[in-house]
């Protein structure tokens, strides 16, 4: 199903970022060295790393610069990975690839702080830190442990015990945390768009309104299609992750969608902000059925979850489990919340939930899968993409290229049959060790 537009206009990001710049509109033919489909994060940081080095590249996008997953998340930048520990992920991967991809993605808050201050892109950049809560004290053993892998990879963070926890985030329910010092936060589509500006002041071209409808071969390049003109190019790179919707076929079959919403409060009086995130960390409270959030530059709250239920479904009742949930975790918080923006976004699951690249053809590459890990994964792989447009052997990139696979049917219910099980396992944890747990658990 094509993703509404109505949707993207109800972000919170669509309402305050800056301008987009300005981009054409594709007609005839145009030539390139390098397509990009997809003008997102992973399709900008591509075109922004081949062009500084001299390659001609063309960036085709069906609606406008960030309209998918990259204007639509919740603007958090924390590089680590979402369901694998470092130890596992070695285990699922492999020699060379694991260290590779790890390397990529806890480093990948240093590539979003350069391109931001290079380009010099008015975001709401804000590097305060990652909070990943204890709401029982058994959670501690494995932020601890945390802790230890990605210290031990390069990143800086450290534990908090309940005092410290508390000093940092304003709340008392927490048993301790796991510091990551160099996570941050963004306004996602005012970081697209600054990427976009970026690529057209290395000399890149950006065509929007130009969805692909197909991409063949033609004396020896490829020529990409869209409706009113097309790219001939050596090389294609396809980026559209959860919003593909055609250009190459059975791509659109390599995930799954889930969705996720965020909502965003009223700005948040000087009172509230000295009890809830006082030193403007983001947090996640630590439980498998996640609540994570953070303040903008206008003090508003933003906060994500996943659809369950009601939850997500009734508009009412949605905003209630937010407020009920926030308030639970900071019982000084005395203000009335007004969750004045509301929306959604798509994520492109996959059963490894790392960063796929698949083999499309001689000279074609596609990268879908991010699985939720949107602004440092997708800014950092564009420096993967990047390297094999430039030639770099397939054994010497940080991913593998894999073969266009399926993902299997119970994909599509499979990460929402997870979150029912993370909710159940950690409220019988939480009784069992004497915790109370929260509204709505």
């Amino acid at each position: 199903m094509k993703p509404k537009f109505s949707e993207f206009k109800d972000t919170l990001w669509y309402a305050t970022a800056p301008r987009g710049p300005e981009t054409q509109t594709l007609q005839g033919e145009v030539t390139a060295d390098v397509c990009v489909v997809g003008a997102g994060y992973s399709g900008l940081t591509t075109a922004l790393e081949l062009a500084r080095k001299g390659v001609s590249v063309v960036v085709l996008e069906r609606e406008e610069i960030g309209f998918g997953g990259s204007g639509r998340n919740a603007g958090h930048c924390t590089p680590t990975f979402t369901h694998y520990s470092l130890p596992e992920l070695r285990e699922v991967m492999g020699a060379p690839w694991a260290e590779r991809l790890i390397h990529r993605q806890t480093r990948a808050n240093d590539v979003v702080g350069q391109m931001i201050a290079q380009y010099d892109i008015d975001c709401e950049w804000e590097q305060n830190g990652y909070v990943q809560g204890a709401l029982f004290p058994s959670h501690l053993k494995k932020l601890q442990a945390n802790m230890e892998n990605y210290n031990a990879a390069g990143a800086r963070t450290r534990m908090l015990d309940r005092d410290e926890v508390q000093a940092v985030t304003g709340s008392s329910r927490f048993y301790g945390g796991w510091l990551h010092e160099e996570a941050g936060g963004l306004n996602a589509l005012a970081y697209a768009r600054g990427l976009g500006r970026a690529v057209l002041s290395e000399g890149g071209q950006i065509f929007t309104g130009a969805g692909v409808t197909g991409c063949d071969r033609v004396n020896n390049a490829w020529q990409v299609r869209a409706a009113q003109g097309s790219v001939r190019a050596e090389k294609v790179i396809y980026t559209t992750g959860a919003y593909t919707v055609a250009g190459w076929p059975k791509l659109d079959q390599t995930f799954r969608i889930m969705r996720v919403f965020v909502a965003a409060t009223q700005p948040l009086s000087a009172a509230s902000q000295a009890v809830v995130l006082p030193q403007r960390t983001t947090i996640q409270d630590g439980r498998g059925d996640i609540y994570v959030y953070k303040y903008n530059s206008q003090n508003r709250i933003v906060a994500s979850m996943f659809p369950m239920g009601q939850r997500g479904r009734d508009p009412a009742y949605t905003r209630q489990v937010l407020s009920d949930r926030l308030k639970w975790l900071h019982p000084d918080l005395r203000e009335d919340l007004r969750w004045e923006f509301f929306w959604y976004g798509e994520l492109d699951m996959q059963r490894k939930t790392i960063p796929r690249l698949y083999a499309l053809g001689p000279g074609v590459v596609a990268m879908t899968g991010l699985s939720g890990r949107g602004v440092p994964t997708g800014s950092m792989i564009g420096g993967i993409l990047s390297d094999w447009a430039m030639g770099v052997a397939e054994a010497d990139l940080d991913l593998p290229i894999e073969p266009l696979q399926s993902q299997p049917l119970y994909m599509s219910m499979a990460p929402q049959a997870a979150l029912r099980g993370f909710r159940l396992r950690d409220n019988l944890r939480a009784r069992r060790q004497g915790a109370p747990l929260p509204p709505h658990a």
